[in-house]
């Protein structure tokens, strides 16, 4: 129902503000105004967008939750998309949910009417809260070397791989 509602109020509501704004200062300014508010709107939207994906990035590192990043880089995503979209209403929003502070908000409002049952960390995960399930971290000493080798006590003819087998690139 909501959905519907907002599918029919915003489209009437930048309609209204069009006619408002256009009337007031003229076509051009108003078409011009919404060019630059896209163009704004998408630069402002790149540079938050990669500052979001760097601190999701460092959540990830630090093993920490990284839900606040996800709907920050969500938010900032739906911000562009109302920032290309033509409108002085929908520019509103876009650039309201550029603000960091109001970002913070907007996640501390649906985040407190989401219960979360279980969570998860990769195909193995255990259930957050359960320590003991956890499997040990790796110490600093522990090192894996990934590497390819070949014998070399026996001489290989011209186009044999290894094993003795020929390679198939060659003539016999």
């Amino acid at each position: 129902m909501y959905l519907l509602l907002a599918f029919v109020a915003v489209p009437l509501i930048e309609i209204a503000l069009f006619i408002q704004v256009g009337g007031f200062i003229g076509l051009w300014p108003t078409l011009l105004i919404v060019l630059l508010t896209a163009i704004l709107g998408s630069y402002l939207v790149r540079k938050q967008g990669a500052a979001e994906l760097s601190k999701l990035r460092r959540s990830f590192s630090d093993l920490s939750d990284p839900s606040e990043s996800l709907a920050g880089g969500a938010m900032i995503l739906f911000s562009g998309a109302l920032l290309l979209t033509p409108g002085f209403f929908t520019d509103a929003v876009g650039f309201a949910l550029l603000v960091p502070g109001i970002r913070k908000r907007v996640y501390t409002a649906v985040r407190s009417r989401i219960k979360v049952q279980s969570f998860q960390m990769g195909p193995q995960g255990h259930p957050r809260g359960h320590p003991e399930h956890h499997p040990p971290h790796p110490r600093p000493d522990d090192r894996v070397i990934d590497a390819e080798y070949e014998r070399i006590d026996e001489p290989r003819k011209p186009g044999e791989r290894p094993g003795g087998r020929p390679s198939g690139w060659t003539q016999h």
